[in-house]
């Protein structure tokens, strides 16, 4: 299981990456913004906000976005 951080962390490295060469300000939460969209979720939401299923797991998403962040 991961922690509530880990998840947001790799929410971040997530949104940065797909953002990065095609932000849309009209349309794009900054990273701040985003930050502060993703404190106020429960852990559940958190989850749901990674989109995962039994196809693409968790482990999956944040094995992939955990270690981007340190790159992005």
């Amino acid at each position: 299981m991961y922690t509530r951080d880990q998840l947001i962390s790799a929410l971040e490295a997530e949104h940065a990456y797909l953002c990065h060469d095609d932000f849309d300000p009209d349309v794009d939460m900054t990273e701040l913004q985003y930050r502060d969209y993703l404190q106020k979720k429960s852990y559940d939401q958190l989850i749901e906000e990674a989109m995962v299923d039994e196809h693409y797991t968790i482990e999956q998403f944040m094995s992939y976005y955990l270690n981007l962040k340190t790159y992005v």
